[in-house]
């Protein structure tokens, strides 16, 4: 038996997703920039997908560029609105995705930014206070903090950070990977500036996302080479991918509450065996389901003699799951997450993250095996 407990990295592809995108390859294979027959067809799907997603976030699908996924859609917010808007100075969190991280540390190290670190407390939450109090001393900069963390799972309360950079005129993006698909969006009552998706994070395709500009941004593009995406992300646009997202979407918000429940019974109760079963774990970040998302539990293990071996010995046992340490010695580097929240670099930690396709069966199974590991440490 193959236990998937690793839905923040990828998630499996829908069966309704599969079937709209074998349809469209069987019958749509235009180039949508081609001004013919097939190649204005390609275009209309295009668009249609485009609009669904708009009409999903309360968007204008003008405000919707399709992307390779969520790396690319975060750079291309970074570095293009710094350059647009002549940005000397930038907030992140040293928790970010290294999409956004190694991003705005490479801008910092070629002199074209300063980079501020907001502060964190123990489980990892943002502390507003001293966000302000960086934003007071530099008002028109770039904030950059994620919606949800993909490691721990915390979330930050966006509309209030949406607030915060509207009070001293900052531009506002926020890396929504983890949260898209699972939380609706609102994009009519949030003020921000750009947001990012990756439709392989709720059921859907690789290889493809999108970027949100809202309407007054005015930014060039990271890609050249055409004149696709109006303008603004040059090369063939990837149909069959986007026909994909956008059904993923469409079905991830049709059934957005009962999967929403569904998943957090499984966290919730996988909590509840992991302290019965290892009275002495402990779980990094927030598991408060009021400010964690909902799909990621991360944990951190006494077996400390077990550290380099964990994720094998689960592997073996067939439950695929992703971890590490807050360890920065040797060729493991460790997780910059883990050591920001000052986690024990002796205890290995590993993420559990769930999906609609998992059960409460397969959550006794790799309990089991967790208490069998600690036990025979």
């Amino acid at each position: 038996m193959h236990i998937y407990l690793d839905n923040a990295a990828t998630t499996a592809l829908d069966p309704e997703v599969i079937d709209v995108m074998v349809e469209t390859m069987k019958t749509e294979f235009g180039n949508p920039s081609s001004i013919h027959a097939h190649g204005r067809q390609a275009k209309t799907i295009v668009e249609k997908a485009r609009k669904t997603i708009a009409h999903l976030l309360h968007a204008s699908p003008a405000e919707i560029f399709f992307t390779s996924g969520g790396t690319e859609a975060d750079n291309m917010a970074i570095v293009r609105s710094i350059e647009a808007y002549g940005i000397t100075h930038a907030i992140t969190s040293p928790i970010e995705h290294h999409a956004v991280l190694h991003t705005l540390e490479e801008l910092a190290k070629t002199g074209k930014i300063q980079l501020d670190l907001v502060r964190l407390d123990a489980k990892g939450n943002i502390d507003l206070t001293h966000l302000e109090e960086l934003l007071a001393k530099n008002p028109r900069t770039l904030v950059s903090l994620m919606h949800a963390n993909n490691e721990i799972g915390n979330l930050i309360d966006i509309k209030r950070v949406s607030e915060i950079c509207q009070q001293y005129q900052a531009i506002f993006h926020s890396d929504t990977v983890q949260t898209m698909g699972h939380y609706p969006h609102d994009l009519s009552q949030l003020k921000i500036d750009f947001i990012t998706c990756a439709g392989h994070k709720f059921h859907g395709p690789k290889g493809v996302g999108f970027l949100y500009i809202n309407a007054s941004n005015k930014i060039k593009p990271l890609i050249f080479g055409g004149a696709q995406e109006r303008n603004m992300r040059g090369g063939t646009e990837n149909v069959y991918g986007i026909v994909g997202l956008a059904k993923a979407l469409e079905i991830a918000y049709r059934d957005m509450e009962s999967h929403q429940a569904y998943i957090q019974d499984l966290k919730s109760y996988m909590i509840q065996e992991l302290q019965k079963a290892i009275p002495t774990i402990n779980f990094n970040g927030n598991i408060d389901p009021e400010n964690s998302l909902y799909t990621v539990l991360n944990v951190s293990l006494p077996c400390t003699n077990m550290s380099d071996m964990l994720l094998f010995n689960l592997d073996i046992a067939g439950i695929s799951a992703s971890g590490g340490s807050a360890c920065s010695s040797g060729s493991d580097i460790g997780s910059h997450v883990l050591r920001a929240i000052d986690a024990d670099p002796e205890r290995p930690s590993v993420r559990f993250s769930f999906s609609k396709n998992n059960t409460k069966e397969e959550i006794d199974i790799v309990v089991a095996k967790l208490k069998e590991i600690c036990d025979h440490e």
